[in-house]
């Protein structure tokens, strides 16, 4: 028995990772937890690619930079990775990016203000709505003084999230219903100003064609935002110190 236990522990040694990778391939097979094909992320072992290859021992990925990352099969069971699968699968690609408005550039409209929102024909019935609002209600609320207004007041950071909200609903490569989130809202206002953050899907999961949908996104939403009396918030640079000295 003794000499049965020492040859066992010694085969256990010898085909370690052999029993290991064994085990992991029944456990990845009958959970469908990778194939070939999958696009998977891998951070302790610096893949992010396409899976090439599963074998017995190995899982051969292709990154996206054309080099080959080999990860044992059996580390697929111990190690955090994502499979970016279901999100093929799904047709959706999620867009989670914010715009930071500089604070000091949000007000209450004017009459001015509303006038002009007024012309926008994404917006034009969200403000003719609240105006009308406002009036049913007998004009602004009895809490609103000289300096504070009412809380149903517009303020054109509500109106741009409105537009943004419209904006991206006249998109028809943004997915509008089903299971699909999609949300404009506001992030904890920091040192970098006040987060708009734009939560929607794409209706196509290509990296290229999903990367410009984006672009085209905040660089309308960029270039928008003076339109509604706010300013975009960015840090200070060389430029700002030199037109600072100048006029000093």
């Amino acid at each position: 028995l003794s000499g049965l236990g020492a040859i066992t522990a010694v085969l256990v040694l010898i085909f370690h990772d052999t029993l290991l990778s064994f085990v992991a391939s029944l456990q990845i097979q009958s959970h469908d937890l990778v194939r070939e094909g999958d696009w998977i992320e891998m951070s302790a072992y610096e893949a992010d690619g396409i899976v090439t290859n599963v074998a017995l021992h190995t899982i051969k990925v292709q990154n996206w930079d054309n080099t080959i990352t080999v990860v044992p099969t059996h580390k697929l069971l111990d190690t955090p990775y994502r499979n970016w699968r279901g999100m093929t699968e799904s047709g959706g690609r999620r867009i989670k990016r914010a715009l930071h408005v500089d604070l000091t550039s949000i007000a209450f409209c004017d009459s001015e203000m509303i006038e002009r929102f007024r012309n926008i024909g994404l917006i034009q019935d969200y403000v003719e709505q609240r105006i009308a609002n406002v009036v049913a209600r007998g004009g602004r609320d009895e809490a609103c003084t000289r300096d504070v207004c009412a809380e149903h007041e517009l303020t054109n950071a509500g109106v741009f999230r409105a537009y943004i909200s419209a904006y991206l609903k006249s998109r028809a490569d943004v997915h509008q219903e089903g299971d699909m989130a999609f949300l404009i809202r506001q992030l904890d206002p920091g040192p970098m100003g006040l987060p708009l953050e734009v939560y929607a899907f794409t209706k196509t999961t290509t990296w290229g064609s999903y990367e410009a949908i984006q672009a085209e996104i905040f660089e309308h939403l960029v270039a928008a935002a003076p339109a509604f009396g706010l300013r975009v918030f960015q840090q200070p640079t060389g430029t700002d110190f030199r037109v600072l000295a100048a006029v000093a």
